[in-house]
């Protein structure tokens, strides 16, 4: 087995710790290449960089960009030009929609009669802003007793708080990617099985789906293994980790069997 983490969040989207941090808990977890890979932002990426150079740990730059097709369904983007001016742009107006789409949650949970400002909020946000900031903002009010409970209470469908994503096509997703350089992946697959499209994917450009991840089974993990060789995608894996703080997964890494790894190290580093 070997030992990776592709997918990690830092305070530049919704995690809680520094790139640097989570840098380091990687390596001490004994995580063999490490991304990090904020939402729609790559900004802690080069500090995560000279983290990991120190600790000759393997580094690829990476980004999550969310998708108006589900609230779930995400796309990793690995290797990409951090200089492409059109890709910074993509992201810049992804988080141009993401502050619009807050605006109007933290509307909608006010109008219930619930005392939550754009203050409360935003100052939880110091880079992307995102649901997760909101139900902090709950958290911190002590309305709710957990980030969790703060999606369960008014963040997903069906709750007062809740506005359909404000991301972009998963078409437009993949080809953004693919025009900055960089190798698109599907994140947590098993989260959205109800609106696969692998065809349609893959003739866009879909290079690798994240396969090892906390919550797939061994069931899950077999079919994604079949879908990845029938549509010649590399397998990828992370713990999807957004820090101590966050009521999420508090471990880095999983393991990737090895002639899995072996491709994956070869799409990625070239080794």
């Amino acid at each position: 087995m070997f030992k990776a983490d592709l997918h990690t969040h830092s305070f530049y989207s919704d995690g809680t710790s520094s790139p640097e941090e989570v840098s380091y808990e990687a390596w001490k977890a004994g995580v063999k290449i490490f991304a990090l890979a904020d939402h729609d932002t790559t900004d802690g990426v080069l500090a995560a960089k000279e983290a990991c150079t120190k600790r000759n740990l393997d580094f690829v730059p990476a980004v999550e960009i969310s998708t108006c097709e589900h609230d779930h369904l995400h796309f990793l983007g690995y290797n990409i030009d951090l200089n492409n001016q059109e890709f910074q742009n993509f992201l810049f107006q992804n988080r141009q929609n993401r502050l619009n789409r807050i605006r109007q949650i933290i509307s909608q949970i006010a109008a219930s009669g619930v005392d939550l400002t754009e203050e409360d909020v935003f100052s939880l946000a110091s880079y992307t802003v995102s649901r997760a900031h909101v139900a902090d903002a709950l958290k911190k009010k002590k309305i709710v007793s957990s980030r969790q409970e703060g999606f369960r209470k008014f963040l997903i469908p069906g709750q007062v708080g809740y506005v359909p994503s404000a991301g972009v096509s998963v078409i437009e997703a993949i080809c953004q990617i693919k025009k900055a350089g960089g190798l698109a992946v599907m994140a947590h697959p098993g989260l959205v099985q109800d609106v696969w499209n692998f065809p349609a994917w893959k003739e866009a450009g879909l290079d690798g789906l994240e396969v090892f991840y906390p919550s797939h089974s061994y069931t899950l993990k077999q079919e994604l293994l079949k879908i990845a060789r029938k549509y010649d995608l590399f397998a990828t894996g992370g713990s999807d980790y957004h820090g101590p703080h966050a009521g999420r997964i508090s471990s880095l890494g999983v393991n990737i069997p090895i002639p899995y790894s072996d491709r994956l190290l070869r799409k990625l580093l070239n080794k």
